[in-house]
């Protein structure tokens, strides 16, 4: 068998294990649906009268404020999965099944390959049931088939660069509790951006930041492709965003994977 035969059959054993412990466990794909679905409730339901005036109408007259705050929330799954992938690295880490898989012939980035690979799986299910959820409280998007597909590649985008990050916090972390920890400040950074009002809203200072960090292109993008509103530079900017998250979050895990030592 050809060294590619053996890097495909290796990685799809490990992901084979990675699917069976994510249904054995559900406790964290519960978490990684949770979040979002208890935020979206939240600032529908109980905010949603006061957030909505400062939002602008949307193309076709859409006005309900569920249309406005789900592309923030769904781009807050995917940070709310790099947790998941941290825990879940760390507790590999901690046990030392990934140390003894280091021990075995097998194709060794074939264990990272796995992790990525399912926990991408894992988040875009996850995306797709809050999406659900907002459906029934009222979500209507309007996208062509070409829309939703360049929806589908932002968002696995986004979740491939979130995941790498999130293994690489794993990996990075002494305890179980500091990895769980580190991913946190992602699940709260869609809410300093554009995902709960528009950035114009906010002071110069805070606005400066909003404009300029990471997930508000990448919100931006997804509100413009789902519901037509202006997409502007900010499709090219969130692309390059998720490749330079996605090239920092590979080296640093690369960089403690290849350390030969267990927590």
């Amino acid at each position: 068998m050809s060294t590619v035969t053996y890097a495909v059959a290796d990685s799809v054993t490990l992901l084979r294990r990675n699917v069976k412990n994510q249904l054995r466990y559900p406790t964290t794909a519960i978490s990684i649906v949770g979040i979002p679905v208890l935020f979206l409730l939240l600032f529908v339901y109980v905010f949603g009268n006061v957030l909505g005036e400062g939002v602008t109408p949307m193309p076709g007259g859409k006005t309900d404020y569920v249309n406005y705050v789900l592309p923030g929330l769904i781009i807050m799954t995917a940070a709310t999965g790099s947790l998941g992938t941290a825990v879940s690295t760390s507790v590999d880490m901690t046990e030392g099944i990934i140390a003894r898989f280091k021990t075995m012939a097998i194709f060794r980035p074939a264990i990272l390959i796995a992790r990525v690979l399912s926990s991408v799986a894992q988040t875009l299910t996850s995306m797709a049931l809050v999406m659900g959820v907002a459906w029934l409280m009222g979500f209507r998007p309007d996208a062509t088939l070409l829309e939703w597909g360049a929806a589908l590649a932002l968002l696995a985008a986004a979740s491939l660069a979130l995941t790498w990050l999130g293994v690489a916090f794993g990996l990075a972390a002494k305890t179980l509790d500091a990895a769980s920890n580190a991913p946190f400040p992602l699940i709260l950074l869609p809410f300093v951006g554009s995902g709960i009002v528009p950035t114009d809203t906010m002071p110069t200072a805070l606005r400066y930041f909003a404009e300029y960090q990471p997930f508000t292109p990448m919100i931006e993008t997804l509100r413009g492709l789902l519901l037509g509103t202006e997409i502007g530079n900010n499709g090219w900017i969130a692309a390059a965003w998720c490749a330079g998250i996605t090239l920092l979050g590979f080296a640093w895990a690369m960089k403690h994977f290849n350390k030969d030592r267990t927590h």
